[in-house]
């Protein structure tokens, strides 16, 4: 049976927006994933992690899915280190990252994987390109919109970019 995800992704390293795009075309040609909405590109200064870092570009993604939870990690994993991720300071500089926010609501936190995301309810940057590509979104409850608009980092989005159309 299929279900709905919600994957946020975002790139500060390398050729940002190219990796965003190819990192969904990976999910678009996964024969257990189909992609059925995409947000634009929100461009965010980093939240967390080392100061002065470059600016992300991040997106959201609504796909739906027969992977299990934890095959989705996996695959994302994969598509992380195919653009050449490396896990070397938390919420440090990255090329991709791919973050389940969102699986068919259920909430579990494993060693692995939490969900809901357990900090998406308070990143502008992943709910605002979300509330964007679907404004009647909720997370646990409560209005994406919302969310964004109290969320600490809300006035570090400076501008949006047209949803890149990568699937066919």
């Amino acid at each position: 049976m299929s279900v709905k995800a919600i994957l946020a992704l975002g790139s500060n390293l390398g050729e940002k927006e190219d990796t965003l795009i190819s990192a969904i075309g990976d999910l678009c040609s996964h024969e257990k994933i189909d992609v059925k909405k995409i947000s634009p590109i929100a461009i965010t200064a980093a939240v967390g992690g080392p100061e002065n870092q470059p600016d992300f570009l991040n997106l959201v993604v609504e796909i739906e899915t027969t992977l299990s939870p934890f095959d989705l990690l996996r695959y994302c994993q994969e598509i992380e280190l195919k653009h050449h991720r490396t896990r070397e300071v938390r919420w440090g500089p990255r090329t991709l990252d791919i973050d389940i926010i969102e699986y068919a609501q259920i909430e579990m936190d494993e060693p692995d994987l939490t969900l809901p995301h357990p900090l998406a309810a308070e990143r502008a940057f992943v709910l605002a390109p979300w509330a964007r590509m679907d404004p009647t979104a909720q997370l646990a409850g409560e209005s994406v919109i919302k969310l964004a608009e109290h969320a600490h980092d809300y006035d570090g989005i400076r501008e949006f970019r047209a949803a890149p159309v990568v699937c066919t």
